[in-house]
């Protein structure tokens, strides 16, 4: 099915081709069944699994978990992209790094100052203006940009069996959230459209900002200076302050979300817990444990232990984007 990018993905996805079976894009395996079973049980009235309306909360990962992330972050190419467009202004970023390397396209290098060097180019880039301007910048660059390897749209690199779930759960009653490391102010303009996920429903991190009155106006400015991280042990706090409920699903798919997963599954009552685990070096990325972006190791060793489903690409999933159908 060739997907319409005018309407949301979710509402294509509610139509009654997919009535008979709510995950046609997963295999008969048993992450599927580990999902359909919980849902089943915690939304049977007179079970004693039964969990109300108002707490069926589910936040899910972004970056690998909903769309792909390799070879790096999407939000790392938007920054790139900015740098590039906004270097006339700023001569100073000839001989200035991590900036210089972004000019040369030297990406590795630019990144090699790890956490400080992002963040430096990130306040560089997101900052300065208001959130109006900042959310068109972002509508304007998601509607064209694509990935360096595919050519695809960001957009058309989600994962369909993901955007099942999330369809599924919201026919169950389950309220579906982001939870994620990225920008929130960068996933709000489009995760709507996309995953049917509303702005008012998405955690991720952020910089500071200020209110101001501008030419009469009021408007909300920008500042380069970090809010929150939306990453490991950020997530459960996140959560605790954006959504207020713990949740009783949980999806991610690196130890950037460990603490997510068992902020989850450390509550009272049916709980629920999955890793996409990416294994599928062929139609999209296979990387876990060496990985710079990603890197899963102490959720593949303790997820069994936990009680935690591990989903592989490669054995769990019949197709990946939704442009591959």
């Amino acid at each position: 099915m060739k997907t319409n990018w005018t309407i949301p993905i979710a509402l294509l996805l509610s139509s009654s081709l997919y009535a008979a079976d709510p995950l046609p894009s997963w295999n008969n395996s048993a992450p599927k069944q580990a999902i359909t079973t919980f849902v089943e049980k915690v939304t049977t009235e007179g079970s004693p699994d039964f969990v109300p309306l108002p707490e069926r909360i589910a936040v899910f990962d972004n970056d690998g978990t909903l769309w792909a992330e390799q070879p790096m972050y999407f939000q790392a190419f938007f920054i790139f992209d900015r740098i590039k467009t906004l270097a006339p202004a700023h001569p100073e970023w000839a001989e200035k790094e991590p900036f210089a390397s972004v000019l040369k396209g030297d990406l590795k290098s630019a990144l090699a100052g790890g956490e400080k060097a992002l963040v430096e180019m990130a306040m560089a880039t997101h900052a300065g203006m208001t959130n109006e301007e900042f959310d068109k910048i972002i509508r304007d660059w998601i509607s064209t940009a694509r990935h360096p390897d595919t050519g695809r749209l960001y957009t058309e690199m989600i994962y369909q069996p993901m955007i099942e779930v999330l369809t599924y759960l919201r026919a169950n009653g389950f309220k579906t959230f982001i939870v994620s490391g990225g920008g929130i102010e960068f996933m709000r303009p489009w995760a709507e459209r996309v995953y049917g996920i509303p702005p008012e429903q998405i955690v991720g991190s952020s910089i500071k900002t200020k209110y101001e009155v501008r030419d009469g106006k009021p408007a909300i400015i920008r500042l380069p200076d970090l809010n929150f991280i939306d990453d490991k042990e950020g997530k459960p706090i996140g959560i605790h302050q954006h959504i207020g409920r713990r949740p009783r699903m949980a999806f991610g798919n690196s130890d950037g979300d460990f603490q997510m997963l068992e902020w989850t599954t450390s509550g009272s009552g049916p709980r629920f817990a999955m890793i996409i685990h990416h294994t599928d070096a062929v139609r999209e990325f296979a990387y876990d444990r060496q990985s710079h972006i990603g890197k899963l190791a102490k959720g593949l060793d303790q997820a069994p232990n936990l009680g935690w489903n591990i989903a592989s690409i490669k054995d769990d999933w019949k197709t990946i984007f939704p442009t591959d159908n």
